[in-house]
């Protein structure tokens, strides 16, 4: 059965809940499965990742993670 979200890719939004709440941002993706929206900077988490040709020397870089769909209202 598909859950129907009022959110979509593209609206701006206000978190009000968690570790960033009061800041807005623009969503960058939606997961209708997992009920989880990503938020242009918010949640954002060091992930480490492997040498490769684009980067040789690995390292971390900063990403924004997914949060729960309820920890934010449409502005």
């Amino acid at each position: 059965m598909a859950v129907k979200l009022k959110i979509k890719k593209g609206d701006s939004v206000k978190v009000i809940a968690g570790d960033d709440k009061g800041k807005t941002g623009k969503v960058l993706a939606v997961y209708p499965k997992t009920l989880k929206v990503v938020v242009e900077g918010c949640k954002i988490a060091k992930k480490a990742i492997k040498p490769s040709e684009k980067n040789p020397n690995g390292g971390f870089v900063n990403k924004e993670m997914p949060m729960d769909i309820s920890n934010v209202a449409k502005i």
